[in-house]
């Protein structure tokens, strides 16, 4: 795609390109949630949500593979000002969709978003203290110019163009169907085929079950064990609450349950490692049963929360283990053969399909080029702050979630954050806001404290943090509500003009 300099792809502003005081980027999860807050919050404030692709959803649109869910409970990946009012917790992925479209529809969100545009660069004019965007019709791939006075970015923290594949040996004689599945095809039949998933994350852990309903036999091929948790789909407590209470008591009554015991629980992990791994491993030994390998095949080297754990909804992955429908083999992938997989242990592996569940391409901004008056910005030499904003870079907000609680539960409070900062610049009469790093904020360290592959490969191009605050990210979600909330916006780490 063409990322030449903005001034070179996107015509000059004129009296007929689009203005907006608030321009949103991304029509999902975050990107809805930020038009509710805006609309409500700031009504006297113009707006638009820009979407790359011709439907809302992000995420929940764009997946399509078999049984695709949440991998977090829906009273904490919903939004906390509409209630999730279905009777599962681990909600399945058109449902999570369904929610997306209702709330937009319900509050006119929808009239709001421009489809199939895609920001291809974004350029801060410091004397028109407003961003220049060149904004890409997916279309024709015609470039158009929009200008907004607040850019805050909801587009999520992966690629949309494609997933991460490594470079296997021998892929290309294999005779087989090879499948990513980010992009899953709509008409295939898998009935009676020998499948192969490589992987042990959520995607993996989501697939497996589900293929084994149609499929001869799924092999779950993992280099290494993830840690894998089950939960009840349908939580009794909360619905009993939601039978109880009123409606918007019991979501915020199970919204802080689910918050609580989550925060917990990570905590738990790591402080007291050793004794979470034993947890674990008794529950998957419970239902796979005391001659099960539990230990080469879901007994991780790492600890708890050095990755993110994988959650799966009534036992499914571990009743299709123990039924005999799927096996998992822990080996690594010498390569690819006309026939299948042939692992280093000297094994081959026979499949029909291959399906490779490994991971997303991490990309913040979606390869768009940022500028400053004309001169590139290289985000990794700026620090987020309240992983929010970012050092340097006025009127700018992107919308970046927890790695170990709901991401909506973060972004919900960023997008009140940026409201109440929206608010404020008005009341005081300036037309910017740019963090500034103003002290000794401590040793740099990486934005997101995880080493997961997909978090590693992308580290090099990410903003910093620090490790004093406000430039350091808490995952913590209480924390946060005290000092994102309900903290002064008269900072001397922002500067107004």
């Amino acid at each position: 795609m063409n990322t030449q300099k903005i001034e070179q792809t996107s015509p000059a502003p004129s009296g007929n390109t689009p203005h907006f005081d608030v321009l949103i980027i991304g029509a999902g999860l975050s990107g809805i949630g930020a038009a509710h807050y805006i609309q409500s919050r700031c009504p006297d404030r113009t707006y638009a949500v820009l979407e790359m692709r011709p439907a809302m959803g992000g995420t929940w649109d764009l997946f399509r593979y078999p049984g695709i869910r949440s991998d977090s409970d829906m009273y904490t990946l919903g939004y906390a000002f509409r209630p999730w009012r279905e009777a599962k917790a681990i909600a399945d992925g058109p449902a999570i969709l369904k929610y997306i479209r209702e709330t937009a529809e319900a509050e006119g969100i929808d009239r709001k978003i421009q489809y199939n545009r895609r920001l291809r660069g974004a350029n801060w004019v410091s004397a028109e203290a407003r961003w220049h965007l060149a904004v890409e019709n997916t279309q024709d791939q015609s470039i158009m110019a929009y200008t907004c006075n607040f850019l805050f970015m909801c587009s999520g923290y992966y690629s949309y163009d494609e997933g991460y594949t490594p470079d296997f040996e021998g892929l290309a004689d294999y005779q087989g169907l090879v499948i990513h599945p980010q992009k899953w095809p709509e008409d295939l039949d898998y009935t009676k085929q020998k499948i192969i998933v490589i992987g042990s994350g959520a995607t993996a852990v989501t697939l497996v079950p589900e293929l084994a309903k149609k499929a001869q036999s799924v092999i779950m091929l993992q280099r290494s064990p993830t840690y894998i948790v089950s939960m009840p789909s349908k939580d009794f407590f909360a619905n009993w609450f939601k039978r109880v209470l009123p409606e918007k008591w019991a979501y915020e009554i199970n919204r802080w349950r689910k918050v609580l015991f989550g925060l917990f629980f990570y905590k738990l992990a790591r402080n007291r490692p050793n004794f979470v791994k034993k947890l674990i491993k008794q529950g998957v030994s419970k239902v796979l049963g005391k001659d099960y390998d539990v230990d080469t095949h879901f007994s991780p080297k790492y600890n708890p929360w050095d990755q993110r754990l994988c959650l799966v909804p009534d036992e499914d992955l571990f009743l299709a283990i123990k039924s005999g429908r799927v096996e998992v083999v822990t080996d690594q992938i010498a390569k690819f053969t006309e026939k299948g997989i042939l692992l280093q242990s000297g094994k081959e592996l026979p499949a029909d399909i291959v399906v490779t569940a490994t991971g997303l391409k991490m990309s913040v901004l979606d390869k768009m080029k940022l500028q400053m008056d004309g001169q590139d910005i290289q985000l990794s030499n700026h620090y987020m702050y309240r992983a929010m904003m970012v050092s340097d870079i006025p009127n700018l907000a992107i919308s970046i979630g927890y790695t170990n609680a709901s991401w909506t539960l973060k972004t919900d409070l960023t997008c009140a954050y940026v409201c109440r900062l929206l608010n404020y610049m008005r009341q005081i009469k300036v037309q910017t806001c740019t963090p500034r790093v103003r002290e000794a904020i401590g040793d740099d360290i990486p934005l997101l404290d995880f080493n997961s592959s997909y978090v590693l490969r992308a580290l090099p191009n990410l903003p910093k943090q620090g490790t004093k605050k406000p430039w350091r990210m808490n995952q913590n979600y209480p924390l946060d509500v005290l000092t994102i909330k309900y903290s002064s916006l008269k900072d001397p780490n922002l500067e107004f003009k």
